[in-house]
């Protein structure tokens, strides 16, 4: 699936670990990522973190799509700052799934939090 994925590859995105259930994302923000204050821009935040949700649901072998996703943003990124995105799966239910992922800094510092809903296509 990454090896299609044209947009993560495009910002430099790369999978780190890939365990059943579970994906390590990692990114470094660049200037072309930064807002008007000075900051990583909250949809690249948000796209790290869909890679990694993607990656963890499509591990158990059916195509898996996101049905839905929510993050909240707690501290900032700056360009330089290497993010990190730990995605791990909480529950499966049917062609259905609930996974959480951590977006930190190299720092450790959390950056976002992000809950995917998965569904399976038939």
């Amino acid at each position: 699936m990454m090896g299609a994925d044209a947009a993560s590859a495009a910002l430099g995105i790369e999978l780190a670990e890939l365990d059943e259930g579970r994906a390590v994302c990692r990114m470094t923000v660049t200037e072309q990522m930064i807002n008007g204050h000075d900051l990583c821009h909250g949809g690249y935040v948000f796209l790290l973190a869909d890679t990694a949700f993607a990656c963890a649901c499509n591990t158990a072998g059916p195509v898996t799509v996101a049905a839905g996703a929510e993050i909240s943003f707690v501290s900032p990124a700056r360009a330089g700052d290497v993010l990190v995105a730990e995605a791990a799966e909480r529950t499966r239910y049917g062609r259905s799934g609930i996974y959480d992922v951590t977006v930190r800094r190299n720092d450790g510092q959390v950056v976002a939090e992000f809950r995917g809903r998965s569904r399976e296509l038939k």
